[in-house]
């Protein structure tokens, strides 16, 4: 199978259609949840609260705290940790607010505990159709809440909008957030953490990868749930009359005239939003257009408002201003990578700017009240572009990046330079601090190939140069040519890395940087002179901020993604992190050194404090041997049939190896005797896994049964006896 395909998503737990739960009610004498614009505004003067999931209104991932420092680092321990009983992605980062703790995980759940110990206040389920998340990129994943004025905000999978009780965790109301609820409108889903702006508060979604999701923002009243605005990113179809908002009209001249609007022009809003109260202005980043495939655009098209940063008045919904990062992408290059507001010195006076290590390789550098470039420059190595025109900071083509007559080897994969994961920006050092995926991709368009389109790809496979054998490969995508033809010419390491890597946000000079994997967490940095970032080994380092050595790699266990945070309670800090393997890497089977592959992935918070313990870890997992699988059956070509339905529909998720979902190739008996109820039928619903009988026939679901037990008897013989 094609183990290396993109954008993932689907199965998930039977938890996630059980009802509202609660434990343990606090006593109602403490304040909970207590945050108000004016607290927020003040947050540097209370820096043992962590107010939003970026710390504060910044967005910056950067505490003031200095308990724990470069001299101490040394010593920090075990302080508690609380299991999530989900083996999925987590990638929230935790609030905390006068010692309690709110953070999210799988579907939309929501978690209150004691900061000091973990001890859990309350557990909030959203109920839902597990066929929402069929079309989840990537993973059943969820990136944080917002607490305000005594609530806790959520919004789950599929994108409804809860409001509950900060103190009990009971629901106040739920509000509707999609467009439609029709099984056309599957594919749109929500992952993003919601945004308070003023007395709304903002959402987006996802689904930009899939056919008929048009990206927009929604905005709510924080008292009530009423609906307020929407401010939609791309326009509508011409043919069914004028557009929808001023905005759109200019837009529509950018993109192809023969475009079918029934794809829907993509560019969702599924992460990344921030606010400026004083401008009043909500910052977002939009995802790429739909489908992804240069060369199908007009003669110049830019695709607006696909892979921008857009401001949008908060009050109206009306656009401010905007800047496309990459007009008429065809790398799947979305600019939703979260920002930084913050202020720089450029020609000796302060200025307000935003900040965004851009998927696309660059750190742009933008005035917060016009959208001005002031700069951008790369943080990674790029050959997607000749560079930028340095007034405008529009991208110079590269024609070697043009994929659709040849496979290409682009800089950056699709992965992109900088993925979700959040950056940290130190008003300490005045650098960034990026999680930076140093890797290319073979670029293949799979128009009039075996392959053909695929879900969740259109018409676009990358494939990393290490798994890239075009012997392999020929089955699915014909003659390919050779790494050493494509690597001609690129001045770059093929071997794909991750790199912590501190950057000067205006210069792009890189002061330090620290190895990695490909696929390790999110940063934080403190006024401790402190770099921290969990990594998919499952270890927590410390790094100095100023020079990047490794003061402490502290063995949790447990692989992370998420961010780091900080926080103090009765005079102790604290660091904690939410610990679990998944999100994007749901299309990869657990790297080999991962804890995810060694001990399991069952998803926890853990905390850290000095003089702590050492942390306790998961038992080592046993690789169970395949089972002997029924007869085989189907004709050769009905085998052939199954593996170009799987890899178009299932591999996305169920990978053949050990990943986050089961590989198939594994199945019990009883599993395969429910083989079609699970897939056509969906007797597999509760435990998150959707019916697939909209785009899979009986023959199409016979076909793909043959192919998986094929190859599971393949891996049968193959494995000792």
């Amino acid at each position: 199978m094609i183990r290396y395909l993109l954008l993932v998503v689907v199965v998930g737990l039977g938890a996630a259609c059980k009802p509202t739960a609660t434990q343990s009610p606090p006593a109602p004498a403490q304040h909970f949840g207590a945050i108000d614009a004016n607290r927020l505004a003040h947050a540097a003067a209370q820096p043992g609260e962590w107010f939003t999931a970026g710390g504060d209104g910044s967005g910056a991932y950067f505490s003031n705290l200095t308990q724990i420092n470069s001299g101490n680092a040394q010593k920090l321990g075990f302080a508690w940790d609380y299991a999530l009983n989900t083996n999925r992605g987590l990638e929230a980062t935790p609030i905390v607010v006068d010692g309690t703790m709110y953070t999210s995980g799988n579907w939309g759940r929501v978690y209150a505990l004691d900061a000091a110990t973990g001890r859990p206040l309350w557990t909030y389920v959203p109920e839902m159709d597990a066929q929402w998340g069929r079309h989840a990129c990537c993973d059943v994943v969820n990136r944080g809440v917002a607490v305000w004025q005594g609530r806790v905000f959520v919004v789950s999978l599929d994108g409804y909008l809860h409001a509950l009780d900060a103190a009990t965790g009971h629901l106040i109301w739920k509000s509707d957030t999609l467009t439609g609820r029709s099984p056309n409108d599957f594919h749109y889903f929500a992952s993003g953490a919601p945004l308070i702006a003023g007395d709304e508060i903002i959402v987006g979604n996802g689904g930009a990868d899939f056919k008929g999701a048009r990206g927009y923002i929604s905005a709510f009243d924080l008292q009530t749930g009423q609906f307020r605005w929407r401010f939609f990113t791309v326009p509508s179809d011409p043919a069914k009359g004028p557009q929808d908002q001023p905005h759109l009209n200019k837009a529509l001249g950018t993109w192809d005239q023969h475009y079918d609007w029934s794809i829907g022009g993509g560019a969702s809003v599924w992460d990344g939003l921030s606010y400026d109260p004083e401008l009043k202005l909500i910052y977002f980043g939009t995802a790429n257009p739909s489908p992804y495939a240069i060369g199908k655009d007009a003669p110049g098209g830019d695709e607006l408002y696909a892979v921008s940063l857009l401001a949008v008045h908060a009050q109206s919904g009306e656009l401010a201003w905007y800047f496309q990062e990459v007009p008429g992408d065809g790398w799947d290059y979305d600019a939703t990578q979260k920002t930084v507001l913050t202020s720089l010195e450029i020609d000796g006076r302060a200025r307000p700017v935003l900040l965004q290590a851009a998927k696309d390789g660059y750190v742009y550098v933008l005035d917060r009240a016009s959208g001005e470039l002031v700069s951008a420059k790369p943080f990674a190595f790029v050959n997607w572009t000749k560079g930028l025109d340095p007034k405008t900071g529009r991208p110079i083509r590269n024609p070697f990046a043009d994929y659709t007559k040849r496979p290409k080897l682009i800089f950056p994969a699709m992965t992109g330079a900088h993925s979700w994961q959040p950056m940290s920006y130190s008003s300490s050092t005045g650098l960034l601090y990026i999680p930076v995926i140093d890797a290319a991709m073979v670029y293949i368009n799979t128009e009039g190939r075996r392959a053909g389109s695929i879900e969740g790809n259109f018409n676009l496979v990358g494939v990393m140069p290490e798994d890239y054998d075009p012997q392999g490969l020929a089955g699915m995508f014909g003659p390919l040519p050779p790494m050493s033809e494509m690597s001609k010419g690129v001045a770059h390491p093929l071997q794909s890395r991750g790199v912590l890597r501190a950057v000067d946000p205006l210069t792009g000079r890189v002061a330090w940087e620290q190895p990695g994997s490909l696929w390790d967490g999110g940063v934080l940095s403190t006024a401790g002179n402190l770099v921290i970032r969990g990594d998919s080994a499952g270890k927590l380092n410390v790094y100095a901020a100023d020079t990047g050595k490794l003061l402490q790699s502290i063995d949790v266990g447990t692989s992370m993604m998420a961010a780091p945070m900080t926080y103090s309670v009765g005079g102790e800090q604290y660091v904690a992190v939410m610990a679990g393997y998944g999100g994007g890497t749901l299309f990869l089977p657990f790297p080999a050194d991962s804890a995810a592959r060694t001990r399991g992935n069952a998803g926890r918070i853990v905390a850290f404090k000095l003089g702590g313990a050492e942390v306790p870890k998961p038992a080592l997992r046993k690789e169970e041997p395949f089972p002997q699988p029924p007869p085989r059956e189907g004709s050769a070509t009905t085998v052939a049939a199954g593996e170009v339905l799987y890899n178009r529909f299932c591999a996305r998720c169920h990978v053949f190896g050990v990943g986050l979902l089961p590989d198939l190739r594994r199945l019990s008996a009883p599993t395969h005797q429910l083989f079609y109820e699970i897939v056509l039928r969906g007797a597999y619903r509760a435990k998150g896994m959707g019916r697939w009988d909209d785009v899979l026939s009986q023959a199409d679901a016979e076909a793909i049964h043959s192919y998986l037990v094929d190859q599971a008897w393949s891996a049968y013989q193959q494995q000792p006896h």
